[in-house]
């Protein structure tokens, strides 16, 4: 990922809990997400703008953006202020929120392959993931991976106790396959 070329880690936990908090400013819903060589292509349905009256609310619409390095930064950075204002409100699957925390799970999983090369798209909340990474020997491969809804849920539900704990113990996806 271009952002964090040189530096010591590859950040995709922020970088997508950034990208998951536009979409769902955006009202976006069946996402698909796709990294370019100088940022991210996001695409989704969401309710037009200006849909307010009775003949287009409620309209569905594809919407495609192209979110260039220095624009998730600057993502980054406002999600990064907001963050810490109320700690009473722990997220959770059923708020407004949710693709912010369901990618940012996504991202903990990817930081942990050192992967590269992100795909994935979204239906009914469920996540089908492709990264490219290194294999044995240096072999690149590509690796199908899938969260289910109900998996995410779970995983956000479980984060906030996750933080205490070593990073070893994260959960990995279910049904992962090598391409």
């Amino acid at each position: 990922m271009r952002i964090y070329e040189g530096s010591p880690r590859q950040d995709w936990e922020e970088t997508l809990r950034a990208v998951g908090a536009f979409a769902d400013h955006e009202r976006l819903k069946e996402i698909l997400f796709l990294e370019l060589q100088d940022g991210f292509l996001l695409q989704g349905l969401g309710v037009p703008a200006g849909g307010h009256d009775s003949d287009h609310m409620g309209t569905i619409a594809k919407r495609t953006y192209e979110l260039l390095d220095d624009q998730v930064g600057q993502l980054m950075d406002e999600r990064a202020a907001h963050r810490g204002e109320d700690p009473a409100n722990v997220p959770h699957a059923d708020l407004e929120n949710y693709y912010e925390q369901a990618m940012r799970i996504i991202g903990s999983w990817v930081d942990q392959q050192h992967a590269r090369d992100l795909f994935f798209f979204e239906q009914d909340g469920s996540f089908v993931v492709r990264i490219l990474g290194t294999g044995a020997g240096g072999t690149i491969s590509h690796r199908l991976a899938e969260f289910t809804r109900e998996e995410i849920v779970a995983m956000i539900d479980e984060a906030p106790h996750m933080r205490d704990s070593a990073p070893a113990a994260r959960n990995t996806a279910q049904g992962e396959a090598s391409t």
